[in-house]
């Protein structure tokens, strides 16, 4: 009865974190993106849904997780390609992975929103998941480098066992360094910095953050690993932990987020409010089942004020993050990841352990950001000289969801193409000001 009631409990968890990828990330996405490309901006979530599911398929999984590991880097993708041999329970695990593949790959879309080709996309995601999410998830997850591995990084540097409960380098350092790179090589939007680009619809961003939170509890506390024995006990406790510091997380980084807001800017915000939540969830997810709550509270109030901190510096350094992926899900990923070497109840150096556990999350951290930064780059350079990256200026203006989708989020009845928009007599000249 522990094994029935733990599959479908993993079942249930696979569902919700899916349910944060589409409509979830979409809504949250969509609405801080603006109006005249809200379509695209979901339509990026939901063809990752597509896409890295077919990928994860085929030869995710067996990259991933198996027996036949390569250079403890990324295992044979040939193994179990097309889920060869797997079958049983062990589906219930290939459907939990994939859904994480799944909200990875569709993080990276904010950063580049409102000018990324959709054809570009497209080619990005299998090469993207292929050089560095499913290398990554296998590091960490699958027994390689990042792992506790004869030979591996903590091995190789006489340290602790790394930690990583349900992905701050798998998913959010790895989501946010691909953020990063492309941004830097597509440039920044036209009128960046000169012209307000404010989120259109701020209910659709409180709904998106609101479904996932709620759907992060699929995440984290999806991410138990049984015991040998005794799991309906040990599986009770940790879970239980997990719930509780993944809520505590969450509400004080709102806490945090919103201090720095009304400090800086006289006025605690909606939108400071959603990404608050995100930045708690980010941070908690590596570390849910290694701190106790008060450890908790004070990393969501830590990484809420960080985070609030470091989405402005888009505007100091020039680049062009446009819904903040950097600033929230590297920088709270990074905060959650090397956290774990301070607050960890076992090994944490506030505890009185030692600066071991230290070593090895920094190590970590900056190996992962190493390899996602490479991978990145030439999965992006490739798709550069196969389809493009940017998309013309015209369209760019005009905004994507016409260009690249033939359609319009707020189609009032009137005729949508070149020369026109979805406001009754608005032309090229004026369009762009009503969209921002």
């Amino acid at each position: 009865m522990e094994d029935l009631a733990m599959h479908v409990w993993t079942l249930v968890a696979a569902s919700l974190v899916l349910f944060m990828t589409v409509p979830g990330l979409a809504l949250f996405y969509g609405g801080m993106g603006r109006s005249k490309s809200v379509l695209n901006m979901m339509m990026m979530s939901f063809s990752a849904a597509g896409i890295a599911g077919v990928v994860y398929v085929l030869w995710g999984w067996s990259m991933s997780y198996g027996e036949k590991d390569i250079a403890l880097l990324f295992n044979n993708p040939f193994e179990t390609f097309g889920l060869s041999g797997v079958e049983g329970s062990d589906l219930i695990g290939v459907g939990f992975q994939m859904t994480f593949a799944i909200i990875t790959a569709a993080l990276i879309s904010g950063a580049v929103a409102d000018r990324l080709k959709f054809s570009a996309w497209v080619v990005f995601l299998p090469l993207w998941l292929t050089l560095s999410y499913f290398p990554l998830a296998h590091m960490v997850w699958g027994g390689g480098f990042l792992a506790d591995a004869e030979n591996g990084l903590a091995d190789l540097l006489g340290s602790a066992v790394p930690v990583d409960y349900a992905g701050g380098t798998v998913v959010h350092i790895n989501a946010g360094v691909a953020g990063l790179v492309l941004v830097l090589l597509l440039g920044k939007r036209i009128g960046f910095g000169k012209e307000p680009m404010k989120p259109h619809n701020l209910p659709l961003t409180m709904i998106g953050a609101g479904i996932l939170w709620f759907g992060w509890y699929g995440f984290n506390v999806g991410s138990f690993v049984a015991p040998d024995e005794n799991v309906g006990e040990a599986f009770m406790s940790e879970t239980a932990l997990v719930w509780l510091n993944t809520t505590v997380c969450t509400v004080a980084a709102i806490c945090g987020w919103l201090i720095v807001e009304k400090i800086k800017h006289g006025k605690a915000t909606s939108l400071g409010a959603a990404s608050g939540v995100v930045a708690g969830l980010v941070a908690i997810t590596p570390s849910c089942g290694a701190l106790s709550p008060i450890g908790a509270l004070i990393l969501g109030v830590v990484v809420g004020a960080l985070c609030a901190l470091a989405v402005s510096l888009k505007y100091k350094f020039g680049y062009d993050d446009a819904l903040d992926v950097v600033g929230v899900h590297l920088v709270g990923g990074l905060v959650g990841t090397v956290a774990i070497g301070l607050l960890a109840t076992d090994g944490g150096l506030f505890y009185g352990d030692g600066a071991s556990l230290l070593v090895t999350q920094v190590a970590v951290a900056l190996f992962a950001m190493l390899w996602a930064g490479v991978a990145t780059l030439v999965a992006a350079l490739i798709v550069k000289a196969v389809v493009g990256l940017r998309a013309d200026e015209e369209d760019e203006v005009e905004g994507l969801d016409f260009s690249e989708h033939g359609e319009a989020g707020y189609d009032f009845g009137t005729t949508v193409g070149r020369g026109r928009s979805v406001l009754a007599g608005t032309t090229d000249k004026t369009k762009e000001g009503a969209n921002a």
